[in-house]
């Protein structure tokens, strides 16, 4: 289990603006660290798992979960959640989606610290975050940590758009005018944050064609060296 801990934040970027009464909708506080287990305070494992939609980085977040014991975090997948919910918050996150406007990114990462925060594992795969520069140092600056290692499934347009409308998962906007846009989209925001953690040497590069299980052997050595 986490528990908050007062530290300084290092501050990694020049601060975003964090909207003041979205902050307050949530209890969860800044920097934080493990309880101590055997007097022992482990580090968190923080893996982000980039890819286009159709890559596959989902169902290889299952397989690495299943070898490596990490704690899956999908940002899609929680945002979907508090927005079924009765909570304030996901009403406000369904008003704004409802309105064609983008979440905030502070609403998203604290959706994340509240997982984090949550879980008694230490090691966390983080799916589909950040989507842009903003997504990055908004996590950077609330989290008050940046990722041991960024995977990033590179897989082709055609094979996306072939993948996206096979798996019939009764998604509206499954047609290949709106996924060919949901990847221009993903292009021109998510690749600059790629170029980044490139450049920092923390990008994790899988070829993403082939079955599962091949895709799979691309992606287990990297763990096996970095997550020991």
């Amino acid at each position: 289990m986490w528990r908050r801990a007062t530290l300084f934040l290092r501050v990694l970027e020049p601060p975003i603006h964090i909207n003041a009464s979205l902050s307050q909708t949530f209890t969860t506080g800044f920097p934080f660290h493990f309880q101590e287990k055997d007097g022992i305070c482990p580090k968190p494992l923080i893996t982000f798992v980039l890819g286009g939609p159709g890559s596959g980085k989902g169902t290889q977040c299952g397989k690495i979960v299943e070898t490596f014991g990490f704690k899956h975090l999908s940002a899609g997948d929680l945002l979907r959640r508090e927005m079924v919910s009765d909570s304030e918050y996901g009403s406000m996150i369904m008003n704004t989606i409802g309105e064609g406007r983008i979440v905030p990114s502070e609403v998203t990462v604290k959706l994340i610290l509240r997982e984090m925060e949550s879980s008694d594992n230490h090691k966390f795969l983080i799916d589909g975050f950040p989507r842009s520069q903003e997504n990055r140092i908004a996590f950077e600056q609330i989290i008050g940590a940046e990722p041991h290692m960024v995977l990033f499934f590179d897989c082709p347009e055609e094979e996306m758009v072939k993948r996206v409308l096979s798996r019939n998962q009764g998604r509206i906007d499954d047609n290949i005018n709106t996924i060919k846009n949901r990847l221009q989209v993903f292009e021109s925001l998510n690749l600059p944050v790629i170029d980044y953690y490139a450049k920092k040497g923390k990008l994790y590069r899988i070829n993403a064609v082939g079955t599962v299980d091949e895709i799979f052997e691309h992606v287990r050595p990297v763990f096996e060296h970095e997550a020991r």
